[in-house]
C-alpha cells in the first residue's frame, strides 16, 4: 500500500500547495474577485452572480474558507463571508518569495 509522504515536505511548501489547491476552480477565484469587488462582507447574494448552483457553490465556499481565504458567520438560514485579507497577505508574500527564487535560478536559460 502507498504511504502518503506530503507530510515530509517543508510546512511552507505544504501551505502554498494548499493555497493553490483552493484556488484551482474558477468558481473559488470568482468569488474571491466578487468578495474583493463589493468590499464588504456578502451573504446569499454571491449564488446571483456564479452560474452555478447554490449547492456548488456551498462547496466552493467551504473550500475557500477550509484554506483560510474566506471567513464567515452564519446567521439563521444565511451565511456571510468576507476575504480573510490577513492569510491572503501571507500567501503573497510566501508565493513571491518562491516564484523569486524560481525565477533567479539559473536553470534553463530561455528566450522571453
Amino acid at each position: 500500500m502507498a504511504q502518503n509522504k506530503k507530510n515530509e515536505f517543508d510546512s511552507d511548501l505544504l501551505k502554498i500547495a494548499d493555497f493553490a489547491k483552493a484556488l484551482s476552480h474558477p468558481a473559488r477565484i470568482a468569488i474571491l474577485k466578487e468578495l474583493a469587488e463589493k468590499n464588504t462582507c456578502i451573504c446569499g447574494e454571491i449564488v446571483n452572480v456564479i452560474p452555478l448552483a447554490q449547492s456548488t457553490v456551498s462547496q466552493h465556499l467551504n473550500e475557500l474558507k477550509k484554506a483560510g481565504l474566506i471567513y464567515g458567520e452564519i446567521d439563521g438560514p444565511k451565511s456571510c463571508y468576507c476575504i480573510n485579507k490577513t492569510v491572503l497577505d501571507d500567501m503573497t508574500k510566501r508565493l513571491t518569495k518562491l516564484f523569486s527564487s524560481l525565477i533567479d535560478s539559473g536553470c534553463c536559460k530561455t528566450k522571453a
